[in-house]
Order: C-alpha cells, then structure tokens, then sequence
C-alpha cells in the first residue's frame, strides 16, 4: 500500500509535468465519468493530502480531480506516443497536454468535484504529515483519544494523522520498542513517536526509494518490514494480519526487540 510520501511524489510529479498546461484530451475510464470531458480546461496544480491526491482543473467551472492510489494504484506521465510501462486495461484516468500524457493506473478512487468541496470531502483526515499545516498536538490529541486501539492500527488510521501506511506503521513500532499489538495509551514517549513519524516522511519524500534504516542498499532498507530476521538482533520476524477490516495490511514485528 503506498505511503504518503509516495503520494507526495506523485503530485509533484503531475504538478513538474502538468500545472499551466491545457489539456488536449481527457478520458475516463470510470462509469461514474465515462462521458465526462475536460478538453480544453487548464490544469491549475496538484497537491497530496495524506494518502490522497487532488489534481485541480478549470474547464466550464473549476473542478478537483480526486484519485486515492488504495493498494495498486499508480499515476505515471509519458511523452506523447511513449508505450505505457502497465497494461492499458488498467488505466482509469488518461490526460494528455501538448507535451506529456498523465495515466492514472488501478486507482482504487476516481471522482470528479467540484473546488468548493474539496475541503468537505478530506474533512475527515487527521493532520497531514507531509501537509504545510502540520500539527503534532492535534495528532497526538487524536492517537489517545481511544487509548485502547493497537498502536499498529492507530498509526494507520488516516482520521488520528494522514500519511502512515502499513509499512511505516511496523516500522514506527519497531523503532518504538513495543509490539504492535500494544494500546496506544500504554506507549510512553508517543510524542517521540510522532516526531519520528515526521521525519522518516519528510526524509523519505525526497528520495527514489524509501528506508527507515538510513541504508538504501536493497533488503536493507527496513528493520523488520518484509524482512525474515530482525536488523538489528537477528530473530526471526512475527507475521501476522491485523483485524477482518485490515486483511490485506500484514504486521511484521519483532518479538525480542519490541515489547
């Protein structure tokens, strides 16, 4: 599942690739928008909101292009005629300027709304890691408003604080010294945490590859996240689903080093 930094680039990526440009074509791929058509509009920018990216259009009013990359998801620019890297069948959103194409790929949300919603429609999200109006108090107020809630399952939720994905989320635990499976209430030091939390994101938004170890060798690149054995003691590495909702998010944990 992408993280939000992975988010982060992509926007910026659209925002490099599209912002100022006029669209010459625009197909969507979705039923809900199958005869929707921006040809001709202005894509004003694009900007992540935690793990969501809204891309900003002016075309007979002005409209947010609202995409959410769920589990597969991918936005990828090409030159025009340039052959797409994944199957076309995949493709769910298709914009083409002058000079680049934007194919949004197996985006798990496509919606088209209008600007004056935007806010409405993000309102349920928690301060925003990578957002220009982060707000650590406000997040650790939200972590420990339900002291019971693993810390795992906490960290990813995206209403208590936007951008924490499944990866990082075993990797912040780790990094804390305690199971996954600990209430978020009895985790002393959250506010490190949550610090921490920041800067792995802010580190990470810049780089091609993300690591929590500081190494960006391959398969060095976390501490116990898709590892076998613990980076840093060696142990074997604890494997497991956490809760009916979450099925697809698998927990990695250490059990010598995390308590």
């Amino acid at each position: 599942m992408p993280e939000g930094d992975t988010v982060w680039r992509a926007a910026r990526a659209l925002e490099t690739a599209l912002a100022g440009q006029t669209l010459v074509r625009s197909d969507f791929r979705v039923p809900d928008l199958a005869t929707v058509d921006l040809a001709g509009g202005l894509v004003a920018s694009s900007v992540a909101r935690g793990k969501h990216l809204l891309m900003r259009l002016d075309h007979d009013q002005q409209w947010t292009l609202h995409t959410h990359l769920k589990m597969e998801g991918a936005w990828r620019t090409y030159r025009p005629g340039e052959p797409w890297r994944r199957p076309a069948h995949t493709a769910r959103v298709v914009l083409e300027t002058a000079t680049t194409t934007a194919v949004g790929f197996s985006l798990g949300i496509v919606e088209l709304v209008p600007r004056t919603r935007e806010s409405a429609l993000l309102a349920h999200l928690g301060p925003d890691l990578l957002g220009p109006d982060w707000d650590e108090q406000e997040a650790l107020a939200r972590l420990v408003a339900d002291p019971a809630t693993p810390l795992v399952q906490a960290l990813q939720d995206q209403t208590l604080m936007a951008g924490v994905g499944n990866m990082y989320s075993c990797e912040l635990c780790f990094l804390a010294g305690r199971s996954p499976f600990t209430p978020v209430g009895e985790v002393e030091g959250l506010p490190r945490l949550v610090r921490r939390a920041h800067q792995v994101l802010m580190l990470n938004k810049e780089r091609a590859v993300q690591s929590t170890t500081g190494d960006l060798r391959p398969g060095r690149r976390t501490w116990v996240y898709r590892q076998r054995a613990c980076r840093r003691c060696g142990g074997m590495i604890e494997v497991d689903q956490v809760g009916k909702q979450m099925q697809e998010r698998t927990t990695y944990w250490c059990p010598r080093c995390q308590t």
